[in-house]
């Protein structure tokens, strides 16, 4: 599976330390993340991780973009809502984004580790295995 990773600046140190945390899962996908906290990523854990530029800068549009293209499976975006600088990445369209095209996402450290144990169990396997235009659920 793709999965994103970004983070606000007030949470980059919480990401890496989820990571390091769940390294054994998160080494047999593919990641990728915004420009500091992919670089935090890859000297505290090793893992290969795809650098976009910073979020700020345009990392989060570049996410967005995969996520558009159904590129992303999976997105964990740490984020602080209520001590939000003015660096930190806007996360309304990306989440908005994620929301349309059926991926999952963590705003929190909390709903990360409950999708990172579905990852490992395999829970969310639909993603690569249901071609992206037949992912849609029966009305009950």
């Amino acid at each position: 599976m793709h999965i994103a990773l970004i983070a606000h600046d007030s949470k980059k140190e919480l990401l890496v330390q989820f990571c390091l945390a769940y390294c054994r899962i998160l080494e047999k996908h593919q990641l990728c993340a915004t420009g500091s906290t992919g670089n935090q990523i890859v000297t505290a854990t090793g893992l290969p991780i795809q650098i976009c530029l910073p979020g700020f800068s345009g990392g989060v549009q570049q996410i967005s973009a995969m996520v558009s293209c159904d590129e992303i499976d999976l997105l964990l975006f740490f984020r602080s809502p209520g001590t939000r600088k003015a660096t930190d990445p806007d996360e309304s369209d990306i989440l908005r984004l994620c929301d349309s095209h059926n991926i999952p996402f963590a705003t929190n450290i909390a709903t990360a580790e409950a999708l990172i144990f579905a990852l490992e169990r395999g829970d969310l396997d639909w993603r690569v295995t249901i071609p992206k235009d037949k992912q849609t659920f029966r009305k009950f």
